[in-house]
């Protein structure tokens, strides 16, 4: 008998997620991908004729390190660097679709996407090269991203419209070249707004870095460390305060801003911080403390909404507050056969995070009982950003969190790695629907495969010392086995 088909909506990291967990659960994927080419946003083009979507500018590199940034079943290969510039990620998700057989799922250039009033099925035309074709799908999953549409404010600066000099978004910019010599001010201090202001320095003759509120600035700390503490541990590194960066908010209430060249350049005066821009003149801007700089350039660093044009802003599947359950079914619909996946903002990467929202989408689709749930009204506003506790909560859902009693009981040395490592996106295929039979080594050798793209120059030493001290290891497991007879006995 064959499986439900499955309409997925998008081909970046998402949406190939989705085909590969469509197939691992025997059921029948279509992706619809609007460009000629899979990698969303990751894939990097010098001159797009037509704008569908923004991508990321020439030496856009990640965030998150290559360990917290891959898919569960299929690590990145380890001679590759801890962060990955975006030809890197592209070379593999095609290295993904490769070994999985992905792109032959794949519908390129996409024309619209239609459905019946209450998705009890979808219809999807497409249209390629010309030719129109429809298709009915007992589900859909929607992975077009979170950051679908550039939002350019320019009603909240005065005078922009009388400004001589050139302003655009960011999702425009791709290489530093043609803005030798200029006077740069970059609105927004996002990571996309920090990593240009690094990048523009090196040609520019000023770069200025206007926000509003400041920033933390950071590579990634877990949500479970307490504002004061983590915040501390920030500060040591340069003071904020100092830097003209002391935000407004506390360091979990908003996402840090990952810019560790940023204080170098401040430092050195390539990159000027100033408060937030009151007005523009023809040349120069004023700002909120009074002060004025003469410009060439405006980059609005502002941001992206996100935009779902194929639901035709049909208010029985999504409210105005854009409220899902967990973050990936709309409440409205009768029966859950609308999945949207990947559309929050992670505390850390997005792949992992959407990968284990398509397993338990899967399962749903094939008749996972939540109606229980959903009659509880317990939804939750897109408010975007999640923690590792999110993913617990997901996993939960499908029956895949590793025990770690349990895991101590047959595997001490696995336990102590899981305790007191990452949460590595290989720990929740450890057990459960979708176990990985490599996902044990790959925790395993997580600390290697960080270390081998650092051995550049062949070196004869002692192997380096364990993060963490031996004594603090074993007075742990020994904890985590008095806990294990607990729960047994009890």
């Amino acid at each position: 008998m064959p499986g439900k088909r499955i309409a997925v909506i998008g081909a970046g990291v998402s949406g190939l997620g989705a085909i590969k967990i469509c197939l691992e659960e025997g059921l029948e994927p279509t992706c619809f991908e609007g460009t000629n080419d899979i990698g969303g946003l990751w894939r990097y083009q010098v001159n797009s004729k037509e704008y569908i979507h923004p991508d990321y500018y020439k030496s856009a590199t990640s965030n998150t390190s290559k360990e917290m940034t891959t898919y569960r079943d299929y690590p990145s290969p380890d001679r590759f660097p801890n962060y990955l510039h975006n030809s890197r990620i592209m070379e593999y998700l095609r290295m993904y679709a490769q070994h999985f057989d992905l792109t032959k799922h794949i519908r390129f250039l996409v024309h619209s996407v239609r459905k019946r009033s209450d998705f009890s099925c979808t219809d999807v035309l497409v249209e390629t090269t010309g030719k129109q074709e429809s298709y009915v799908f007992d589900g859909i999953m929607v992975c077009s991203g979170l950051h679908t549409e550039p939002i350019l404010p320019l009603q909240n600066f005065p005078g922009i419209n009388r400004f001589k000099g050139q302003y655009t978004h960011s999702c425009e910019y791709r290489s530093p070249e043609k803005f030798q010599g200029k006077k740069i001010i970059v609105v927004g201090i996002g990571n996309s707004g920090a990593d240009l202001a690094i990048e523009l320095s090196h040609v520019a003759s000023q770069v200025y870095l206007s926000t509003r509120r400041g920033t933390i600035l950071n590579k990634f700390y877990p949500t479970f460390l307490i504002n004061r503490w983590a915040e501390n541990k920030l500060n040591a590194r340069f003071n904020h305060d100092v830097y003209g960066l002391l935000p407004k908010h506390r360091l979990l209430s908003h996402q840090a801003t990952c810019g560790d060249d940023l204080p170098n350049h401040i430092i050195s005066g390539r990159v000027l911080i100033k408060s937030d821009v009151r007005e523009f003149t023809e040349t120069s801007a004023i700002f909120g403390d009074g002060t004025e700089e003469d410009l060439d350039v405006v980059i609005f660093a502002t941001g992206y909404t996100f935009s779902f044009p194929f639901l035709e802003n049909n208010a029985t599947v999504l409210d105005s507050q854009h409220s899902m359950f967990k973050f990936v079914f709309p409440p409205q619909l009768e029966k859950p056969t609308l999945a949207f996946i990947g559309i929050l903002q992670p505390v850390g990467a997005t792949i992992p995070t959407s990968e284990l929202q398509s397993r338990w989408a899967m399962r749903v689709f094939k008749g996972m009982r939540i109606a229980k749930v959903f009659c509880c009204k317990t939804y939750v506003k897109l408010t975007f950003t999640v923690s590792e506790i999110y993913m617990d909560e997901i996993v939960s859902e499908i029956g895949a969190k590793p025990n770690l009693p349990s895991i101590f009981l047959w595997d001490p040395k696995l336990a102590i790695e899981i305790f007191f490592g990452p949460c590595t996106p290989y720990q929740y295929r450890l057990q459960g629907p979708g176990k990985w039979a490599g996902a044990r080594r790959a925790i395993l050798i997580r600390r290697e495969r960080i270390i081998k793209p650092l051995r550049t120059r062949t070196l004869i030493c002692d192997q380096p010392p364990s993060s963490v001290p031996f004594w603090l290891k074993s007075a742990c497991a020994a904890l985590l086995f008095v806990l294990t007879l607990v729960i047994i006995k009890g």
